[in-house]
């Protein structure tokens, strides 16, 4: 279980009996949403998602299409997105995400996604929400993360009628987020330079693998991974591993918003926030860096595993998670008239 799914499990409609000097008290915390379980129909598989509505009100609603980042991820990421869909709602918008192929009992397995696979879902989920009286057709932006660099962009360029794009810590090249990735890792762990040589040498050797198209067999016998790929990520990594976002950034005319942390281990921002500058013209483009932040805008003191600081920030105060200001510069963006 993530840290995220431990320390947020709680946090939305959810009871926690917290140890008092009078006694077991109860500690309640809800969002100003009504969350809906639907089915979303229309692409290569239904999804199993999670429409959050604004709690007060018929509609009809803008809506927020929530685009995941890597990994196997629930409609609300184990209760993560709860606080952010209670921010889009302050703004009149609804928000939909569903849970991966494969996760949650949904059908499919979502290592078996190509990025493209991934923007055809999301096409998918946005025709279906055109279909319901309680969304404003007009009035539909997309929110992703991480990952979702490689999907956000492929959709809003086929879609250019859409409100807005939010990029969150989104990067640009495959390959090279993932050296960036492995170096800031290693430097926060204190590695020398021998461990982080050994490393980089190993990735490489990979690397030559997936170029080569080697068969998971190969892979096994050839690698220095430890633990290895499981087979089907090793299949998910060669379909996806040339990703590039950089000619298709330069098609985008969907104002867009880039958030991103200033301690992000996982993605080189400075990397993103130049190829964005270069490739978006600047009247559709806003972007913020928030100081202290990690890769999810988190904290980035708060953004780590097994810490009990962290866990009793979630339980109580799960907004205050977030750097200060991220939430409110999401609800001022999604508020903003069109073509901002």
């Amino acid at each position: 279980m993530s840290w995220k799914r431990r320390t947020l499990i709680a946090v939305s409609c959810v009871a926690a009996l917290v140890l008092s000097a009078g006694g077991w008290v109860i500690v309640q915390h809800d969002f100003d949403i009504r969350a809906e379980r639907v089915t979303i129909t229309g692409g290569a598989q239904p999804l199993q998602g999670t429409l959050a509505l604004p709690e007060h009100g018929d509609g009809p609603f803008g809506l927020v299409v929530f685009v995941h980042g890597d990994g196997a991820a629930t409609a609300d990421r184990d209760e993560f997105y709860r606080p952010i869909w209670e921010t889009f709602a302050r703004a009149g918008y609804a928000s939909l995400a569903w849970d991966k192929p494969g996760v949650n009992g949904a059908p499919g397995n979502w290592l078996d996604q190509s990025m493209p696979d991934r923007a055809a879902e999301t096409e998918a989920a946005i025709a279906w929400a055109r279909g319901r009286p309680d969304i404003d057709a007009g009035r539909i932006g997309l929110w992703g993360i991480s990952q979702a660099g490689w999907v956000l962009p492929e959709v809003a360029v086929r879609h250019p009628e859409l409100r807005f794009m939010i990029a969150v810590g989104t990067a640009v090249n495959w390959i090279r987020q993932g050296e960036y990735n492995l170096r800031a890792e290693l430097r926060e762990r204190h590695a020398s330079d021998d461990e982080i040589a050994a490393e980089l040498r190993r990735r490489e050797n990979d690397l030559s693998l997936l170029r080569a198209g080697a068969s998971y067999d190969r892979y096994l016998a050839a690698t220095a991974d430890s633990p290895p790929m499981s087979a089907d990520r090793w299949r998910f990594v060669g379909k996806n591993f040339r990703s590039d976002a950089t000619e298709t950034l330069a098609q985008l005319r969907v104002p867009t918003l880039l958030l991103l942390g200033e301690h992000d281990l996982n993605v080189d921002v400075a990397e993103t926030a130049r190829v964005y500058r270069e490739s978006i013209p600047a009247s559709l483009l806003t972007i913020r860096t928030f100081p202290d932040a990690s890769h999810n805008i988190v904290t980035f003191d708060l953004d780590k595993p097994d810490s009990l600081r962290s866990f009793l920030v979630a339980l109580f105060a799960p907004r205050s998670l977030y750097a200060p200001g991220y939430l409110d510069a999401l609800r001022e963006y999604a508020a903003q008239p069109p073509n901002h």
